[in-house]
């Protein structure tokens, strides 16, 4: 008869029990059956093999899905003991989960996005990777996101658009599997107000005493916020009078204002320099501001993180159109000429002709280069009936068009590593026109060197790596170094860069292995922004102490040897512990230990032996290669005619002696029993009694 029992029962997934099969003989049969039994597990996994000692014979089972499954035990028999089946049912529970959440970057500015990371692990006894999905909620209003777990990670990545309820609570649910129960977590993200910028243009520039001006303010997020800010803009004029506040509109504010005369005076012009959120604190050093008008810049120190100039701009423009050709009579002749006048520019473009009304010829012209010197203009009357022809003439002065240069960079935030487009953008400034040529000179402010690009269009681009996150975030500046007819202009921005995110996987060679052999573990450690470096921590499962090994190209590997089957399949896990631009991570994989094979061999002395020699029997077991180590367990000794003797391995030896025998010929023998590192094995030898 086979009897089973497992240890213990019920379980949970991921954990090991033990299954006993014990065999017995049925009366009226006696003594102890030998030989092997072969365990099958009733959830689709290899059944096992293994041998009898003293009647009974264990194995250990991991179940990897929940549910009942029918273990059986079949003993195959030996040359007296007749086969026979024993069943029992094991009973397999969901296991235990814990989820933890964290979000990356904290803080964020209002429009930056965050990435939510939920990490779910089975609670032991338990061992796997739960499979599924994770709910994430933000704490903000808006709708849950489910997300799928790979390798029990699951990441969804969310952007918070105001700060009303900063710091918000996050939660990540895990909705459990048909293996392993739910569980949640939760963490806080706090989210600030994001930095904004602020430009002003004016429209006409220059304008006449009396005629109305348009000022615009765009006010923009700084990156990494985003969206367009609202709520209002203080306006103030320069000229004396109050000040004006427009609502903004998509991030833009209108006012018209009307200057009541022309002015020569010196206006101040006021640089305020702040922080970006995260950074904090009270700027200090120097602002350079350029005018526009042609004239040298001036510098002026900050205090408490403003710098005051005045400029003086003169009050009347140079550069004024249209242009009006007045043709009078000369005396004593009188009336008002009438036909037309042609009108040339002086800059190469084909002259305009113009009706004469009331002796007055009016045209428009676009000057779209400036000049050193001034443009000489010709006005040609091109006389009538009653009036002969006459010419005037005059000089138009062109100056440089101010430009604004705006800088941005995608993606932002980047991962360290990650490759990032930077732009800038110059465009003329009213009443100036035009699409600026020239180069763009571009500074990360990450201590590596300036690069200079092409415009094209008004665009100039390029593509720069930042290697590290120390120093986030970096200050981008675009230096627009002017051209033949547009002043020169900078722009500044910032750009984030985060941890890149990594993925650890780990291998285990060879796998299946036996216990002594020394086996190879291998941790790759990856991601998209380049190669991590520093220490991965490998674990083995088996009880021993965990080992660090540097990375080299993004891989560690370290050899372990296992000297016990007991806990087979052994979880192994490879844990980076990070470094500054790159994020922690882990992978698991598990290492199978089988028993390794045995050689046992037997001596028997003396050999030849007389009758009446006492006959002392010795088997030595030692392991098969790759195996290693030392056998334990008992060996059966046996003379044929005499009492078999079950001996207990010592330093992988085991002797015993026997009375004297018959004369004759004897195969002596001894069977190794195994233990939960080593495979029995059975050795022999002749023995002559003369």
């Amino acid at each position: 008869t086979t009897a089973v029992v497992s240890s213990p029962d019920p379980t949970v997934v991921g954990q090991t029990t033990t299954v006993t099969a014990t065999v017995a003989s049925v009366a009226p049969g006696t003594g102890t059956p030998t030989g092997t039994v072969t365990f099958s597990f009733g959830d689709g996994s290899p059944s096992v093999t293994a041998p009898l000692a003293g009647g009974q014979a264990t194995v250990t089972h991991t179940s990897t899905a929940s549910g009942p499954s029918t273990l059986t035990a079949t003993y195959n028999g030996d040359a007296d003991y007749t086969p026979s089946n024993g069943s029992n049912t094991q009973t397999v529970n969901k296991a235990t989960t814990t989820t933890a959440l964290v979000s990356s970057p904290d803080p964020t500015v209002a429009g930056q996005s965050v990435t939510l990371t939920a990490t779910v692990a089975a609670v032991a006894p338990g061992a796997g990777t739960p499979t599924g999905t994770v709910t994430f909620s933000f704490g903000d209003g808006t709708g849950s996101t489910t997300a799928t777990l790979t390798g029990g990670i699951a990441t969804v990545t969310h952007t918070y658009t105001t700060t009303s309820v900063t710091p918000y609570s996050l939660t990540a649910t895990y909705n459990g599997d048909a293996n392993y129960t739910s569980s949640s977590g939760s963490d806080t993200q706090t989210v600030n107000k994001a930095a904004t910028s602020t430009a002003l243009v004016s429209s006409p520039d220059p304008s006449v005493a009396g005629q109305p001006v348009t000022l615009t303010a765009t006010v923009a997020a700084v990156a990494p916020g985003a969206g367009p800010p609202t709520g209002t803009v203080p306006v103030r004029f320069g000229d004396g009078t109050g000040a004006t506040t427009a609502t903004r509109a998509g991030g833009i504010a209108t006012v018209t204002h009307t200057y009541a005369a022309a002015s020569a005076t010196a206006y101040p012009l006021t640089a305020t320099v702040a922080a970006v959120a995260p950074g904090a604190g009270t700027p200090t050093g120097t602002v350079t501001f350029s005018f526009g008008d042609g004239t040298g810049s001036t510098t002026a120190t900050l205090a408490g993180g403003i710098a005051t100039v005045t400029h003086t701009y003169p009050a009347a423009s140079a550069t004024a159109s249209p242009l009006t050709a007045t043709v009078a009579a000369v005396a004593p002749g009188a009336g008002t000429p009438t036909g037309t006048v042609t009108v040339s520019f002086g800059d190469g473009t084909g002259s305009t002709t113009a009706t004469l009304a009331g002796g007055i010829a009016t045209v428009t012209h676009t000057y779209a280069a400036a000049s050193a010197t001034a443009y000489p203009l010709t006005a040609t009357y091109n006389g009538g009936t009653n009036f002969t022809t006459s010419s005037g003439s005059d000089t138009q002065t062109v100056n440089k068009a101010a430009t604004a240069t705006a800088v941005s960079s995608t993606p932002d935030p980047s991962a360290a590593g990650q490759a990032v487009t930077v732009t800038a953008a110059v465009s003329a400034l009213a009443p100036g026109a035009g699409t600026p040529t020239g180069t763009v000179t571009f500074t990360f402010g990450d201590g590596s060197s300036s690069a200079t690009a092409t415009l094209a269009g008004g665009i100039a681009t390029v593509t720069h790596t930042y290697t590290t996150k120390t120093g986030s975030p970096f200050p981008l500046t675009a230096t627009y170094n002017g051209d033949a007819s547009f002043t020169t202009s900078n722009g500044a921005a910032t750009h984030t860069v985060n941890q890149n995110l990594t993925t650890t996987t780990v291998t285990s060679s060879p796998d299946p292995s036996v216990a002594g052999q020394s086996v190879t573990l291998r941790a790759t450690v990856s991601s998209v922004g380049g190669v991590p470096n520093g220490k991965v921590t490998f674990s083995f499962g088996d009880g021993t102490s965990s080992v660090a090994a540097s990375l080299s190209g993004g891989v560690a590997t370290v050899t372990h040897t296992y000297t016990t089957t007991t806990g087979s399949p052994f979880t192994v896990t490879a844990t980076y512990g990070g470094e500054l631009s790159y994020a922690a991570s882990s992978g698991t994989d598990t290492q199978t230990v089988n028993k390794a094979a045995t050689l046992t061999t037997v001596v028997a002395a003396p050999n030849p032996a007389t009758t009446g020699d006492r006959v002392t029997v010795t088997a030595t077991v030692t392991p098969v290669a790759p195996g290693a180590g030392t056998p334990s367990g008992t060996v059966t000794l046996a003379i044929p005619g005499r009492t078999p003797q079950t001996v207990a391995l010592v330093n992988g030896k085991a002797s015993a002696s026997f009375n004297p025998l018959p004369k004759g010929i004897y195969t002596v023998t001894g069977n190794y029993n195994g233990d939960v590192s080593f495979a029995g094995s059975t050795g022999l030898t002749l023995l002559t009694v003369a």
